[in-house]
């Protein structure tokens, strides 16, 4: 039974990290692009924007619901920064990319959150299981 938790995860992990690289293909081009005077916004964006591939990896590992909660934070942030990068001082990306590219990572954020569902219920069924021996 463990076994089919193992493939689970990977393969959750999997499908999310196909999703979320297809938001990194979308918005790296654009950020490289960015003008100069915005470099070290561009810099923070760049470096948050490839954190939560090695993590989603490592939730897959440790089926820790920590873990997953910390990359939906890590999404959140991701978001912050775009709506920063779309604001009209700044305009970094134009309002169209910055729906493309919240479309993108909301379909991530949208299997991580069945992903964590799915392992809170796995949990409180392995509690009850331990409770009720």
């Amino acid at each position: 039974m463990t076994i089919a938790k193992d493939e689970h995860s990977a393969t959750d992990a999997l499908a999310i990290v196909e999703k979320y690289e297809g938001f990194v293909h979308y918005l790296y081009p654009i950020l490289q692009n960015a003008p100069r005077k915005h470099g070290v916004l561009r810099d923070a964006v760049l470096t948050a924007l490839f954190a939560p591939i090695g993590d989603l990896y490592h939730a897959a590992k440790s089926k820790q619901l920590s873990r997953l909660y910390a990359l939906d934070a890590e999404l959140a942030t991701l978001r912050a920064f775009l709506r920063l990068l779309a604001q009209a001082n700044i305009r970094v990306i134009t309002p169209k990319q910055h729906e493309i590219a919240l479309g993108h990572i909301a379909q991530a954020g949208r299997m991580l959150n069945a992903w964590i569902k799915k392992l809170r219920s796995s949990e409180a069924s392995l509690r009850k299981g331990q409770t009720g021996s």
